[in-house]
């Protein structure tokens, strides 16, 4: 119980705050009774010194008895020049002078608090002292008084605990309501966060009104991070599902040629007499060869995944799509090639690039190709546009997601891979750049945007 108390702040800034006030009162009460009883020790002593000039006149009108009346004192003395005692008060007489402590040497008047006299044992008395000159020479008159004790009177120390008592179960209401107020938004963000689970999408922190401190700053932060994991937790969903949807169209794409092979090989070895197995070994290279094309596409994809390393030296964009226009095509392909066009990059990859996306042109065009190098402000421009029947705007994203084809794809070419496009993005991001399916009269229109060389 007593550790689970000290782990509430409420109750450890309240307890404290009210030991530092206690403290506080200890100090302030101790200087307080201090000046108190240094005030009524003045008054006492005027008091006895009042008494005392009373017996001070009978010694300057020769009326002293030998028997004083105290008259509310302890005690009086009177001592002649010699140092006998020649009056007092009925409790002291009989007995010798009780102090020589003072009157100190050419002092007149003097006042002292003395203990253990031998008149008043076990007691302390405030003691007053007062010269009475005679033609014999000094005397002295003492007068007794009892001296103020420490803590002046019962009701002042009562008195002082009363207001310490009050100020500090102030001090400990106050604070405990203060931090109560202060913590309770820190209460309903905690209150809040117990409700978040994984599924909790939506769910914020309250923001306290009114208020501009630490509190809300962290309320705000604390959206602001549930803002960021959400978008993480999205983004990864999103990458879980692309994943899973690749998994099943990669398994489904490689089956495929496996699938064909074995086929083959069956028909063959049911009827080995009259099996052609010339055209079954060309039928098995062919699916080999597409069953390889599909395996080096993935790689390649691993590798870009995987930030793989590559060089990065100076491509003229111009030389690049010259060296690939010159292998033969299916299809006439027309170059409009800007010189000076230089970009940072792998040589290999952005050859990889511009190879797919004219084996994409190739296998949709009619009749040609036009490849176009510019350059476009700090960014280097490669557009290439074929004249076939295009891409319609809602499907220009799908075409870049993988082991995608569209309908018109796999009619043409049923040996598609449907990465060499994804790839191609790939690369292009890679290298800092974008590639897009732009708005064209005819045909497919890709194109590529990448940083400019700094030289």
């Amino acid at each position: 119980m007593i550790r689970r108390l000290c782990r509430s702040l409420r109750l450890r800034l309240a307890l404290f705050a009210s030991l530092a006030m206690l403290l506080l009162n200890v100090v302030v009460g101790a200087f307080v009774l201090f000046g108190v009883r240094s005030e009524a020790a003045d008054i006492r002593a005027y008091d006895v010194s009042s008494q005392a000039l009373r017996v001070l006149l009978m010694v300057k009108r020769n009326q002293l008895p030998p028997t004083v009346p105290a008259d509310g004192l302890d005690g009086i003395q009177v001592i002649d020049s010699a140092g006998r005692v020649v009056s007092s008060t009925p409790n002291l007489a009989g007995l010798p002078r009780l102090t020589t402590a003072i009157p100190h040497r050419n002092t007149a008047n003097d006042v002292a608090e003395l203990c253990d006299l031998r008149g008043f044992p076990g007691r302390c008395e405030l003691v007053i002292a007062l010269h009475a000159y005679q033609p014999d020479g000094a005397w002295v008159v003492y007068a007794f008084g009892p001296a103020v004790p420490w803590y002046v009177s019962p009701q002042v120390i009562l008195f002082q605990i009363g207001v310490a008592a009050l100020l500090v179960a102030l001090t400990w209401f106050g604070v405990s309501r203060v931090v109560a107020r202060t913590l309770a938004p820190v209460h309903n963000i905690t209150k809040r966060l117990a409700e978040i689970t994984a599924g909790g999408g939506g769910i914020r922190l309250p923001v306290p009104e009114n208020v501009d401190d630490e509190i809300r700053t962290l309320a705000e932060t604390g959206n602001q991070m549930l803002e960021r994991l959400e978008s993480a937790m999205k983004k990864q969903e999103e990458a879980v599902e692309q994943q899973r949807r690749f998994a099943g169209d990669a398994s489904h794409d490689l089956r495929s040629p496996i699938t064909a092979m074995r086929a083959q090989v069956e028909d063959a070895l049911l009827n080995p007499g009259d099996a052609d197995w010339h055209a079954t070994g060309e039928a098995l290279l062919a699916s080999l060869d597409r069953l390889q094309a599909i395996v080096a596409d993935l790689l390649t994809l691993t590798r870009l995944d995987a930030g793989a390393p590559s060089s990065r030296e100076r491509v003229e964009l111009s030389e690049l799509v010259t060296a690939e226009t010159d292998r033969p095509r299916s299809k006439n392909v027309v170059t409009t090639l800007e010189p000076g066009v230089a970009v940072t990059g792998d040589r290999l990859q952005l050859a990889r690039l511009m190879t797919n996306l004219l084996d994409n042109a190739e296998r949709h065009a009619e009749s040609q190709i036009v490849v176009t190098v510019r350059r476009q402000g700090e960014e280097a421009v490669l557009e290439v546009l074929d004249d076939g029947a295009g891409i319609t705007p809602e499907q220009r994203e799908t075409v870049f997601q993988r082991f995608t084809r569209l309908d018109a794809a796999r009619n043409r070419d049923a040996g598609g891979t449907g990465l060499g496009l994804p790839i191609a993005r790939e690369i292009a991001q890679a290298h800092r750049g974008t590639l897009t399916i732009e708005d064209s009269e005819r045909g497919a229109r890709f194109v590529v945007r990448l940083p400019i060389r700094a030289d």
